[in-house]
Parts: C-alpha cells; sequence; structure tokens
C-alpha cells in the first residue's frame, strides 16, 4: 500500500476515526494500531510479516534478558544473539546472492568452476529499516542507557507503526515507546500540521520526484550512450531532486500521519542540499540514519579518538558500511567510499583550520555549498547507476556538449527550479505557510486539502513506488 494512492488515504480516514474513538482505552488503541500497521505490511507480502514477528519476539525476549542478566559475559551472548538474529536475516535476504555472486566470479577469474546455490528470493520492504530499528533497542539496554518495556504488544508496535515502517525515520525506543503511555490529546493545530505535512510530502513525491523520474532521468539513464552533455547535466540535477523529493516526500507523509495519530517522529530532512560540505550534508540527508550509524558503529569503532589517521579510518568504514545498507550492488560501495573520503578530507581541513578564527565569506559560504552539491551529485550518479560501466556511460555523456538536448523543455526546467525552490526558500517561509494553513478555518481547509489531491490525481499518471522501499 503506497502513500501516494487513495487505498493509503481510506487507511488512513479509518486508522484514525477508530483510533481517536479509542482515545481513553490504551490497550484497544494500542492493538488498533497494531493490527492496522500489520495489515499495513500485509498488503505488500503477508508471509514476509514472520519476519518482522521474529524480531520483534526476539528482541523482546533478549532485551528482558539483557536487563536482568548481570555477568558481562552473559550479557555479550545475549547481545550477540540479537546481533545475528537480525543481521542474519538481512544477510539472506539481501545479501546472500550478491556476495555468491562475487565468490563465483572470483573463483571463475581463477579458473576454477565453483557452483553455488542461488536463493533469488524477494527482498522484504523495509528490512532494514526495521532491522535498524529493533538493533537499537537491544544495544541501548546492552548499554544501561534504556530499560526494557513490560508491554509486548507496545514493543511489537514500536515495531511495526506503519507510518514509518517501510522507510523510515529509524526511531529510537526511548524516543517513542513513551508515547505509547501517555492517553493522546486532540488538537486542532496538530491534526492540520499533520494533514499539511501530508500534502506537502505528496507535493515533493507526485509532482517533483514523480515527473522528473518519466520525464527525464529513467529515459535520461537508461540510454546513457545517446546523450548529450546538457542532458546529462539535467539528468543527474533531476536525480538529485528526484531522491530528495522522493524519499523525504516520503518522510513528510510519515511524520504528517503519526502527527495526525498525537505521535511524534524525528525529522529526517533540512534542505541537505544547501550543506557547506558532506559533514554537514549527513547533519541535514536522513538524519535518523546519521545518527544511528554515529552512534552504533562510527563511535564504537572508536570515532574520533585516537588521533587523525583512526578517524578517517573509521568515517570510511562507516559510510562504506552506510553505502553497502542500501544495497548488494558495488555501486552502493562506491556511492559510500566517496562519501566516506569525503568526509575524511572535510575533517583533514577542519584539523588544519581549527586555530583560525574567521568565517567564511558569503562568496566562500556559496562556493562550498556548489561544490558539496555538485560532489554529492557525482555520488549520485554511482547510487542510480546498475553497474560502473553504467556510471562511466553517464560521465563520458557530461563530455558530449554538440548535441542538441531532448531533455532542456520549459516544464522540466521549471520542474528542477521548483525542487531547488524547496531548499532555498527561506526558513521563515515554510514556517509561515504551515502556520496560515493550521489557522484556516476547517472548511478552507478542506477545500485545500481537495484541490490539491485533485491536482495530485492529475499529476499522477502511474503510482510510482517510493526509492527507498528498494533498500
Amino acid at each position: 500500500m503506497l502513500f501516494n494512492t487513495v487505498p493509503f488515504g481510506v487507511f488512513l480516514i479509518v486508522v484514525l476515526a477508530l483510533f481517536w474513538v479509542l482515545r481513553d482505552h490504551r490497550r484497544g488503541r494500542i492493538v488498533w494500531l497494531l493490527a492496522s500497521s500489520y495489515f499495513f505490511y500485509s498488503c505488500w507480502n503477508a508471509t514476509y510479516l514472520l519476519l518482522i514477528v521474529f524480531s520483534t519476539f526476539l528482541d523482546f525476549w533478549v532485551g528482558k534478558r539483557l536487563h536482568l542478566e548481570e555477568r558481562d559475559g552473559r550479557r555479550k551472548l545475549l547481545l550477540g544473539l540479537s546481533l545475528l538474529g537480525n543481521l542474519g536475516v538481512l544477510a539472506v535476504f539481501k545479501y546472500y546472492d550478491f556476495f555468491a555472486e562475487n565468490v563465483v566470479s572470483l573463483f571463475a577469474e581463477m579458473g576454477v568452476s565453483l557452483s553455488v546455490p542461488m536463493l533469488d528470493v524477494l527482498l522484504p520492504v523495509g528490512i532494514s529499516f526495521y532491522t535498524f530499528q529493533t538493533l537499537s533497542y537491544t544495544i541501548d539496554i546492552y548499554r544501561r542507557q534504556l530499560e526494557p518495556t513490560d508491554s509486548m504488544l507496545e514493543f511489537a508496535l514500536f515495531v511495526t507503526f506503519f507510518p514509518q515502517l517501510v522507510a523510515g525515520p529509524i526511531v529510537r525506543a526511548a524516543h517513542f515507546l513513551p508515547q505509547f503511555r501517555h492517553d493522546p490529546h486532540w488538537s486542532d493545530s496538530a491534526f492540520a500540521d499533520g494533514l499539511w505535512r501530508i500534502l506537502k510530502g505528496l507535493f515533493k513525491k507526485i509532482v517533483i520526484a514523480d515527473y522528473l523520474a518519466r520525464n527525464l532521468v529513467d529515459g535520461a539513464f537508461s540510454s546513457p550512450g545517446e546523450l548529450g552533455g546538457l542532458d546529462a547535466l539535467l539528468a543527474i540535477y533531476g536525480y538529485a531532486f528526484q531522491i530528495y523529493g522522493d524519499f523525504s516526500g516520503y518522510s513528510d507523509i510519515a511524520i504528517g500521519s503519526a502527527r495526525m495519530l498525537g505521535f511524534e517522529l524525528p525529522e529526517n530532512f533540512n534542505a541537505p542540499y544547501l550543506a557547506n560540505n558532506l559533514q554537514d550534508f549527513w547533519r541535514r540527508w536522513h538524519m535518523s540514519l546519521s545518527a544511528w550509524l554515529r552512534d552504533y558503529l562510527y563511535i564504537p569503532l572508536g570515532g574520533s579518538r585516537g588521533g587523525p589517521g583512526k578517524t578517517y579510518r573509521n568515517l570510511m568504514i562507516t559510510m562504506v558500511l552506510g553505502g553497502l545498507w542500501h544495497g548488494a550492488n558495488w555501486t552502493f560501495v562506491a556511492w559510500g567510499t566517496i562519501h566516506g573520503g569525503g568526509l575524511a578530507i572535510t575533517r583533514m581541513l577542519q584539523r588544519r583550520r581549527q586555530h583560525v578564527s574567521t568565517e567564511p565569506s558569503a562568496a566562500g559560504l556559496w562556493l562550498g555549498r556548489l561544490v558539496t552539491f555538485h560532489l554529492v551529485c557525482v555520488a549520485w550518479v554511482f547510487f542510480r547507476s546498475v553497474d560502473f560501466a553504467h556510471a562511466a556511460q553517464m560521465f563520458q555523456a557530461l563530455t558530449r556538449w554538440g548535441m542538441p538536448s531532448g531533455y532542456a523543455t520549459g516544464p522540466i526546467l521549471l520542474t528542477l527550479a521548483v525542487g531547488a525552490a524547496t531548499h532555498l526558500a527561506p526558513a521563515q517561509w515554510k514556517a509561515w505557510s504551515a502556520d496560515a494553513f493550521q489557522r484556516m478555518p476547517a472548511v478552507a481547509q478542506a477545500f485545500v486539502l481537495v484541490v490539491s489531491l485533485s491536482f495530485y490525481q492529475t499529476m499522477s499518471l502511474t503510482n510510482a513506488p517510493f526509492i527507498y522501499f528498494q533498500f
């Protein structure tokens, strides 16, 4: 069930209606949200619900045992069980075939014929997200930073809460579980704000991301050998704004849906293409993943302790594994390597400038933003390409500037400009628009909703799935 479809709209209305009827019945509303979340996921593939149930029971049990166990050795074994269970399932479904194919290829290059069975299974939607979410729960309990919940129902809902189940934001138990324990209080402004976030998310998804995908990105990336330099550049810019509109649009809808139910999810994006450097970019892009990688991978590796060399090493390891988290393909590893190397260089330059007290000029600030944006775009080429040869064709196309353009049309250029405007618009304007919608009478809000949905329906020729569903 996709967020950008009528069935999801009907589903959300039904969930909201009964949830607020059950507002004073804690157990009833938890059961209702849990059943709704299971139904939401089963609309894609009911069989794979078993994997979510497995992770839920495993980490609920491990969390309880970790809290009671005092012996360090036993606690490590329990944590290892959680890691093995969750990452083992992830490895089988997401990475087994990838590594098996590479082993076969490696032996073939050495003249050895090796036969390895392939699983060829469908990747469960959202497995990377809910795996990281449940792991954060057991790791926090192991660190004595969190006490386990006594409610199996609440923990199951923490794992499967439908707005952010398949593509985040990745939430932490310390932030989210306490919200289940308080009776929700109806707020007209919170409900209107949630509705505004949904409308904004649908705009990013349908008007920007899907339009660029249909009319620019998919066609250009499918035949890079036929592109001229301008079209290749437009396609790369187009993908940058497509993936931003697609993923941040999903996050907006997730946050808005949760807010209408009285829950707060963490923000996931903050104008990432206005970042001054790659470190700033990762403070703005997929912020819940950035925080997860920092707290559960980078810092345990040693973080910035131990000198510059180890810092750069830890950054590289974190981002390469972050790239592999996105998908079982060497192009994702290349994407992570570019970001890891860029972060290491950024940190190196910061060390050299730490004794310089002067602030960068406005021109220097915008130069940093332009360089960072284009470095991110170079990495996006690998992210979008099926293999290195495909990526090389896209870069080669950038050198052919004598060919006429087939994509530099008014609508495409306008859509790219709108995508840029989502970043360049001052934060005060965005806050003003949200506040203006909240202060509208209910009739006016309903009118805006109907007009917006009618416009989206006209724009949406097909209900394209969200890009991050594949991760």
